[in-house]
């Protein structure tokens, strides 16, 4: 459980060059780093370590969703895993708890998280186009409440939906909240929130991304955003 809200700063870049330079100018301020799939997948699992060295806490943002039985497989080859990883929590509680099992022996053990409902979906698409009758928080705190009888250690979900979650699944679930803009001016985010109105409403991590990554000053927004939020 952190301390303080923590801020996480996405690195969604197309190549490790242009990620690693960033995180190189940031990490004098100790944020976290946010590794996507497309950086994954372009840069292999070593870009992980490499932030690693710099001393940035990672959060592999993989958002896996699948059956349980690849996860003992996945934790033997997860070395580069180091501080946060994430599934969807609409795989259901066996896959959630194969998830978290399975990186159980690990020291330290990642935390592991799930996602809950999108902060791109609006109502409407929540409802027309996934299928889902629940408006997204109570779908939100529905999974939620899935994820922690999975044992893990919290949810990926919007602002608007951190303080039900925090109320129905207590003070210590952990609540990871992307759709961060400090001016509150969303794109292809619908649920979006400014840092400090996502830390009243008890979100333990803010996920930034294009607010630091393509402001003409990324440290000095880093940092205007990590004094907004009260970040340590």
């Amino acid at each position: 459980m952190p301390n303080a809200p923590q801020l996480i700063v996405a690195l969604d870049f197309p190549d490790a060059p242009s990620a690693l330079a960033l995180a190189r100018q940031l990490a004098p301020l100790r944020p976290w780093v946010k590794v996507g799939l497309e950086l994954l997948m372009s840069a292999g699992p070593g870009i992980v370590r490499e932030l690693s060295a710099l001393g940035l806490p990672v959060f592999l943002d993989g958002k896996f969703h699948d059956i349980p039985t690849p996860w003992p497989g996945r934790a033997r080859r997860g070395g580069h895993w180091r501080a946060m990883l994430n599934v969807h929590a609409s795989g259901g509680v066996r896959m959630m708890r194969a998830a978290r099992e399975a990186v159980d022996g690990a020291d330290p053990r990642p935390l592991v998280i799930a996602v809950t409902v999108l902060t791109s979906l609006s109502a409407e698409e929540l409802r027309d186009e996934v299928g889902c009758a629940r408006a997204p928080e109570e779908q939100a705190i529905a999974l939620a409440l899935r994820a922690r009888e999975a044992g893990l250690d919290g949810v990926v979900a919007s602002a608007w939906e951190a303080a039900g979650i925090k109320a129905a699944c207590g003070a210590e679930f952990l609540v990871v909240t992307p759709g961060i803009r400090p001016a509150a001016a969303g794109d292809d985010q619908r649920r979006v929130a400014t840092p400090r109105a996502a830390v009243a409403a008890g979100a333990d991590f803010l996920v930034v991304g294009r607010p630091i990554t393509q402001a003409v000053d990324p440290v000095g927004a880093c940092g205007g955003v990590m004094e907004e939020m009260g970040a340590e």
